[in-house]
């Protein structure tokens, strides 16, 4: 694991206790510039996993509880008459910052969870007419209800296309329940220390961008996603976005295990996770109890695996 980021995960591991692979995983998807998405219960710590990689990386934070009466103005921001100028003043939504938590995004209108659409893709948001670049660097960090809890809906396939990667936390095991019982989990986020900055960041992610990868993984990964649109699994199949998303987050990866080149063992390590929120399992499936993740499974067994020299 590099240096930095081992630190890093070790920093967020004071406050979010036994979930270092959950921690790595989002942090493959910060490093590839993109976007993360948790889904699961209400208080398993996803906010705070989000605070505590704010503090880590000692980046603008902003955070914002979506509910149904939130307006796209609330996140992009709004022009208002100054009397004393006499003319039109902006001002700036939330997603002017680098860390933007979208907190129960599922629980929002259709209208403010397309808004964040530009922001997400471009990196800049649009109001009246006018395009404003936000700060570099920028993401936006999701929580998610399990639909069906209430007043939650679903979020639709473009929306959740946006989103590089997506993650379950998971009940703590007993172990690391214990300890967060025993802790204070708001103590534990003034004792992080701050081990990379807005600039650093940006640095390591122009050295994931850069790392190697041979011919015959371009060519695996393409095989994957093609195994995926046969229909023996999955309602529609990955897209070339897909497969784009796959190449980035198996290099962010490798370089947080220390490596400056792609293995397949970095594919298969975040294949699910880059996959999962994109497909649907076919009827088939379902009526023979065949379960996404071992629909993951197969497909990664019936590839053949490119020998590396």
């Amino acid at each position: 694991m590099s240096e930095t980021t081992g630190r890093i995960i070790q920093e967020i591991g004071k406050v979010i206790k036994g979930k270092d692979d959950v921690t790595k995983l989002m942090l493959c998807g910060i490093l590839a510039g993109g976007h993360v998405l948790l889904e699961d219960i209400p208080g398993v710590g996803k906010t705070t996993l989000a605070l505590a990689l704010s503090k880590t990386l000692s980046l603008d934070y902003k955070r914002v509880q979506f509910t149904p009466d939130v307006m796209p103005s609330d996140l992009l921001g709004f022009n208002m008459f100054d009397k004393a100028s006499g003319e039109f003043r902006f001002n700036e939504g939330s997603v002017y910052t680098n860390l933007f938590l979208a907190d129960e995004i599922n629980r929002t209108s259709p209208k403010t969870q397309s808004a964040l659409l530009e922001v997400m893709e471009e990196g800049k948001a649009t109001v009246e007419g006018i395009t404003r670049q936000l700060p570099k660097p920028f993401f936006v960090i999701a929580t998610e209800n399990p639909y069906g809890s209430s007043g939650t809906q679903r979020l639709p396939e473009s929306q959740l296309d946006r989103f590089l990667i997506a993650l379950t936390m998971g009940y703590p095991d007993r172990s690391s329940a214990i300890d967060v019982l025993k802790g204070d989990s708001k103590e534990a986020l003034d004792d992080i220390v701050p081990v990379a900055d807005a600039d650093s960041l940006i640095a390591m992610q122009n050295e994931v961008a850069s790392l190697f990868t041979d011919d015959s993984l371009y060519d695996y990964i393409v095989r994957l996603c093609e195994q995926t649109r046969n229909g023996r699994y999955f309602e529609i199949g990955l897209s070339p976005r897909g497969s784009i998303a796959i190449h980035r987050t198996a290099r962010a990866y490798a370089y947080i295990s220390g490596r400056d080149y792609l293995i397949p063992e970095d594919i298969h390590s975040i294949f699910p996770y880059v996959a999962g929120h994109r497909l649907k399992v076919n009827a088939s499936c379902r009526a023979s109890g065949i379960t996404k993740e071992k629909a993951f499974e197969n497909i990664l067994d019936e590839v053949s695996v490119p020998k590396i020299n």
